[in-house]
This record gives C-alpha cells, sequence and structure tokens, in this order.
C-alpha cells in the first residue's frame, strides 16, 4: 500500500512517495512551467521512479487526469499541500504547509524543534513537538526579501544561475553588507557595489547574510530551540544556511530531503489518515 504528497509551491512542484511502513519510495521535485504540467510532471516522475504501471492509460493522463487501474490499486491515498494545492483536482485530501512541513521535517530528523522552511516566495518558522506536532509559528508572505525569488533576482543581477552563488560564496574572504531588507532596494545596493567593484564572492556572502538576517529574523519570534532543520529549496544553498547558522550562533542542519520536506509531511499525512 503507497501513499503520495505533493507540494506545489511557486518556484517548484515536489511529489513524495512512501509505503504504509512510512518508508521513502520516490520522490521528484519539478520547476514550475516545466512541461505542460508542474505538479502533474512531478507525480509522473515520481511514478515512474516508483516503478508504477499506469493500467495502460499512459504517464501523462495518469498524473494529470486520472491514477490508472494500477495506480488505483497501489496509492492508496493522496494529500496536496502548498500555495497551489487547490488546483490538484486528484488528491483526496488538501493540508495547509505549515502541517506538512512539521510532520516532514520530524520524519526527517527525529527530535527536531525548530523549523525554518525558505521557498520560493516566502518564509516560515515552526516550532514543533516531539512527532511533528506544530505548536507555533510565524511567516513572511508579504515580501521577496530572504525567499527563493530575492535569490533569483540577485543571481539575474550578477548574471549568473542561482545554483552558482554558493559555490562563490565559498571563495569569500570578506563580506559586502547588503543593508536593505527590501528586495528592490537590495538590487539598486548590488547593482552600485557592482559599480564600485566589489569582489563577487564577497558581494554575494553579504546576499546571503541578507537573507539569512530575514530568516533569522523569524525564528527569533519563536524562540529558537535546537535541533534546528531548514526545508524548502533555499537549503539547498549553502551559502545561506552558513550564514544563518552564524547569526543563530548555533548550527542549523540540512538534509537531502529538505526541499521535499512538504510533500513528505503530506504522504506522511495521508497515511495517518488511512489507519496506518
Amino acid at each position: 500500500m503507497l501513499f503520495m504528497g505533493v507540494d506545489i509551491g511557486s518556484a517548484s512542484s515536489k511529489c513524495v512517495i512512501i509505503d504504509d511502513a512510512a518508508e521513502l519510495v520516490a520522490q521528484a521535485v519539478i520547476p514550475a512551467g516545466t512541461g505542460t504540467s508542474g505538479p502533474g510532471r512531478a507525480v509522473e516522475k515520481a511514478l515512474a521512479a516508483a516503478n508504477i504501471g499506469d493500467g495502460g492509460n499512459g504517464g501523462a493522463n495518469r498524473a494529470g487526469g486520472g491514477r490508472g487501474n494500477d495506480c488505483i490499486r497501489q496509492i492508496k491515498a493522496v494529500v496536496a499541500t502548498g500555495y497551489g494545492r487547490n488546483t490538484y483536482e486528484n488528491a483526496d485530501d488538501k493540508v495547509s504547509e505549515l502541517s506538512c512541513h512539521a510532520k516532514g521535517a520530524a520524519w526527517i530528523m527525529p527530535g527536531v524543534r525548530t523549523v525554518i522552511d525558505i521557498g520560493g516566495q516566502d518564509a516560515k518558522a515552526l516550532s514543533i513537538s516531539d512527532g511533528g506536532k506544530l505548536v507555533n509559528f510565524v511567516m513572511n508572505d508579504k515580501c521577496a526579501a530572504g525567499t527563493g525569488r530575492f535569490l533569483d533576482v540577485m543571481a539575474r543581477v550578477l548574471e549568473m544561475n542561482v545554483s552558482e552563488l554558493a559555490v562563490f560564496d565559498e571563495k569569500a574572504d570578506g563580506l559586502v553588507p547588503i543593508s536593505s531588507t527590501c528586495a528592490v532596494f537590495a538590487e539598486s545596493e548590488v547593482i552600485s557595489q557592482l559599480a564600485k567593484n566589489a569582489p563577487i564572492p564577497n558581494l554575494i556572502a553579504g546576499i546571503h547574510q541578507s537573507a539569512a538576517a530575514r530568516a533569522a529574523s523569524l525564528i527569533k519570534r519563536i524562540g529558537a530551540e535546537a535541533p534546528v532543520l531548514m526545508t524548502g529549496g533555499v537549503a539547498n544553498n549553502a551559502g545561506v544556511v552558513r550564514a544563518l547558522s552564524r547569526l543563530m550562533g548555533l548550527e542549523v542542519l540540512t538534509s537531502p530531503f529538505s526541499q521535499t520536506a512538504g510533500a513528505l509531511g503530506a504522504a506522511l499525512i495521508a497515511r495517518e489518515r488511512n489507519g496506518c
């Protein structure tokens, strides 16, 4: 028996499949706008990785418009989460991303107490108890500062791919501070620093420090308690993770499952709601 979680975010769609023992079977991440359907492609890719047949209906139809006979037998329930969860018609249930990230984080790191989730357009700090129960949270969903969108804008100004930022950060021997907490004004600061021939690695370290400062302010509002786990796509940026650890004065941990934590939590909730 299998359970599936689908996390439809602003920057990507994630899909996780687990079994009735809560063991990971497959996962997939598809950037938003990839192919004809971000969520559908993520589901299709995860199903393919899990070697689940489509009952002869074809992968596209299975992912976007129906599960197919074989999938109906194997996938017991699907829970959707993320800001776009209401757009995914194949879900049996839809759950807030706050609950899903808390549940997923507890699976990734049993005993975790604080979660900082930085996604494409928002950031959330969660305080959780044993078993992934959400105790408290604060979020920034009104401004791009400190989010994946902020880093995308900075990378565009620097004429590089966002995945290159962490590589340059490692070469920094100093930090060019970016004082503005507004993404628009921060962009102007970066352009000004480029005109002054500021070292690119040091400038990127300053960009990461600025993003981490917004995340740190969220964590401080709920009260930081170790262990701290970072989830969301920005957890893949080691420069932001290092900057956040420095600012917090404690180690911020990540996992290979950080980006899919929300989808993982959704799958776990689907499993629990079906008596497993």
